[in-house]
């Protein structure tokens, strides 16, 4: 499959052929899915927490007698329909995590890698080699190579003065090769690979790991 190649400062290109998984059909999109669904998954806390009425202090006292006040009849203060009392079915601290087998997860980063490469929406940098080092510099070669949108900028490792320089680009995100997964490449307009971090997805890719 063919991919454009940039130069470092993103004023020339090329395209270049490179071994890139293929698929047919919709094989592989179920995998996306349950691997974007599982990602949000476990990337939720799941630390909210309500009082029940049993956990509300106070209301121990009956507010007032059963019969002949003309008001509703009331056990508790701590009852959900007061102000203050506990709340009915509330979140309590739960665990959100869902388990993926590994070749689920590999197709899924495989399917996703095709899809994203067939529309286009992949590049490739030679290398992030950024001279000066400023953040100018920086959103001037990006914007040749993505006009706009949300970019991912992925090298394999990152250089420290990559990451200074772009870190305060907005649309701009960061992620290792060696880290990347489906819900990466599914959540931006264009991806921007380097060709070392694109050597270890293919690496990956190939070698069979997720």
């Amino acid at each position: 499959m063919k991919l454009t190649v940039f130069s470092p400062d993103g004023t020339n290109s090329r395209e270049e052929e490179f071994s890139l998984p293929t698929f047919e059909g919709d094989k592989g999109l179920q995998a996306v899915k349950e691997a974007i669904v599982a990602i949000n998954a476990n990337n939720r806390q799941g630390t909210r927490s309500t009082k029940t009425r049993g956990d509300v202090s106070g209301g121990g006292k009956k507010p007032w007698r059963q019969k002949g006040t003309g008001r509703a009849r009331h056990g508790s203060t701590r009852s959900p329909i007061w102000v203050g009392g506990g709340r009915a079915h509330g979140p309590k601290p739960r665990d959100y995590s869902k388990k993926i087998n590994s070749k689920v997860k590999a197709l899924a980063f495989s399917r996703a890698l095709f899809d994203r490469a067939v529309s286009g929406e992949i590049a490739v940098i030679e290398e992030f080699s950024v001279a000066p080092a400023k953040t100018k510099v920086v959103n001037e070669i990006i914007g040749r190579i993505a006009p706009e949108g949300k970019v991912l900028l992925v090298d394999a490792p990152f250089a420290d003065t990559t990451v200074l320089a772009a870190r305060n680009i907005e649309r701009v995100s960061f992620q290792e090769a060696a880290k990347l997964n489906a819900f990466d490449l599914a959540g931006y307009a264009k991806i921007v690979v380097s060709s070392k971090a694109l050597e270890a997805i293919l690496a990956r890719v190939n070698g069979g790991e997720n």
